[in-house]
This record gives structure tokens, sequence and C-alpha cells, in this order.
């Protein structure tokens, strides 16, 4: 799926990244580094994507690293945004919980190109860069494990390990990005409602229907 037209989900790619040109680029990128992978990707073939020349990438960056840094820090903002937007909803534990895993898991396979590349080419980024990714995937860990210590406090979770669930959750949300395709026979809204029903009864929480 080209990842210029994964929009469900209320959001555009790369709707904040201008000008034209620049976004072009990127976009391209996105689609390169999915289907070829970071390494086995050149300049070359971005600016081909984009309908540019190689020189023409330059204008907007410096390094193929540096596209490949910007894509990841705007993804793993987005990420973090949904998490801590989830978060601070209304309801118990379960309610916040379901929410998060819900809107999560639809961004990553509503988003599936573009989440490829933000989750699973941090390797490719340079140590100073890597660092700062990691840093933004801790903070989204620390808001599921709030989410997972209110609701053991509460009653509501029966959770003995809260790192070790809290990992195991995030990984099986951002690993729909991985097998998610548009062919498929389920919505990202479907799999993201199956996921937050999964996720609440790993916890032992009782899922709650998605509100209408």
């Amino acid at each position: 799926m080209d990842s210029a037209a994964e929009t469900t989900g209320g959001y555009r790619p790369w709707s904040e990244v201008t000008p034209d040109a620049a976004r072009r680029l990127l976009i391209a990128a996105v689609e390169a580094f999915a289907e070829r992978g970071y390494h086995a990707t050149t300049t070359r073939d971005i600016a081909g994507r984009a309908g540019m020349s190689p020189a023409a990438l330059y204008i907007h960056y410096k390094t193929k690293e540096e596209l490949l840094h910007r894509i990841s820090r705007i993804g793993h903002d987005k990420a973090l945004d949904i998490l801590e937007t989830a978060a601070a909803g209304p309801g118990s534990a379960a309610d916040r919980l379901g929410a998060a895993v819900r809107s999560f898991v639809l961004w990553h396979a509503a988003h599936h190109t573009t989440a490829r590349v933000v989750q699973y080419e941090l390797e490719a980024l340079a140590p100073e860069h890597r660092s700062e990714i990691v840093a933004l995937r801790r903070q989204s860990d620390a808001v599921v494990r709030r989410i997972l210590t209110d609701g053991v406090k509460a009653g509501e979770f029966q959770v003995p390990d809260v790192p070790g669930t809290t990992l195991a959750v995030l990984s099986l949300c951002i690993d729909v990005a991985r097998w998610f395709s548009a062919a498929g026979r389920r919505t990202p809204e479907e799999v993201g409602e199956l996921y937050a029903g999964l996720v609440l009864r790993m916890v032992g929480a009782v899922a709650e229907p998605a509100p209408k």
C-alpha cells in the first residue's frame, strides 16, 4: 500500500513536513525503505520515486540517514501522542488501556508502510539519533506501564509483572505493522478492536465495547 494513501484514522502522513518537495521525498523514502530496507535503498532510488533528481534531494536532506531520522522522529512522536491521549482519557484503567491499544493498533494497521519503517529500522540510525528515538520509546513504555499500574492498584487487573506485561502489550501492537495488509479480510478498526479485547483479557479485565 502506498504510504501517501494511508489516511485512515484521521492522520495524513507527513502533512507536517514542508515544503511539498521535502514531503514528497519523505514519502518516497518511506516506500523505498519499507520495500527494500534502509541499507539497500540509495538516494537515487528515493529521488526517482519522488520524480526528482538526486541533486534535488540534497537541497532538503543532507544524507539518507537524515531522512530516516526525520521519518522515525515524526512517527514516534505520533505513536507517543496516541498513547498519551488515551491514557489521559476518561474512565477506568480498563477503559484507558482498551482505548490505548485500540488507537495504537489502528494507527499501525492503517499506516503499516510508515510504521514498518518507524518501528523496524531503528538500528540504521546514527548513535545520537538512535538514543533520541530510544528515549521516545521509553516514554511510550512508561505510559502503558502507568495504565497497568493504575489498574493493578484499583484491583481491575491481575498483572504480577507490570514491566514484562508492558513489553508484551507494546510488542503485540507494534507487530501489526509487519503483517497487516489492506487486501486482508479485517479493517484497521476491526484489528484495533480485536487487539483491545485480547489485551484486556491478558491482564484479567473484561473487554468493553468501543464507543460508537
